[in-house]
């Protein structure tokens, strides 16, 4: 079936603290994004990928191209005032109207290839698939009366991305009116009435939001130059 990735970059990065957007921010040698569309490429040279940025930043993205020599295939995509909004517009703009379609964070570099392969397989299989890993530590869930009450772990997940689905139905679950509770690609899916696919992510799959992520995204870089 034809592949689309769908790299989703709409933030402005306030928690990281300076005047430069956090995806554009270099990591390794060159920006983040950069790094985050390589691997899907390299998982597929085929596939499809659009990148979705605000209109404003067309003209510096372009530059960062230029300096950095970037030169993969994609299409650049404006996005819109909210993610729900940003994710519709690269949605339109998939050249086919049968396959699948991974849509993702741009501030996630350090997915794995083994898991963007699986995601593609699983929604071709059962129509979604979506990245989770398991929690770690031990959580509690807040009381309207202040207080807290104990959750075991092993019934929760954190989410990733990407998120992979049937591209027909994930266009169709995208045609609903946006909602509050839509806070990613699965539950404007889940939506429709349609149950979720969960498959295995990797723990170094972190959204780089924050200056710590971008000291532990320097460690994995160094780390994998030392494996190569």
């Amino acid at each position: 079936m034809k592949k689309a990735a769908i790299v989703v970059a709409g933030g402005r990065g306030t928690r990281m603290g300076g005047p430069v957007s956090k995806q554009y921010l270099p990591i390794g040698g060159k920006p983040i994004l950069m790094h985050t569309l390589n691997v899907f490429h390299e998982v597929d040279p085929s596939m499809e990928l659009i990148l979705v940025l605000p209109q404003d930043d067309f003209s510096y993205w372009e530059s960062l191209c230029k300096k950095y020599g970037f030169v993969l295939p994609y299409k650049l995509v404006a996005g819109g005032n909210s993610r729900f909004q940003s994710v519709r517009n690269g949605l339109q703009a998939v050249s086919f109207q049968e396959g699948l379609v991974a849509i993702h964070d741009g501030v996630r570099p350090f997915v794995s290839p083994a898991v963007i392969q699986n995601s593609f397989e699983e929604a071709e299989k059962s129509g979604s698939a979506i990245a989770v890993v398991s929690l770690k530590d031990s959580i509690r869930k807040l009381m309207d009366n202040d207080g807290s009450i104990y959750q075991e772990r092993q019934y929760f997940r954190l989410v990733q991305t990407p998120q992979t689905f049937q591209l027909d139905k994930i266009k169709k679950a995208f045609e609903t009116v946006e909602l509050p509770q839509f806070t990613d690609d699965a539950t404007v899916y889940e939506h429709q009435g349609w149950q979720v696919n969960l498959i295995a992510g990797n723990p170094e799959n972190i959204k780089i939001t924050t200056p710590e992520d971008m000291e532990y995204a320097e460690f994995l870089i160094s780390r994998r130059k030392k494996a190569e």
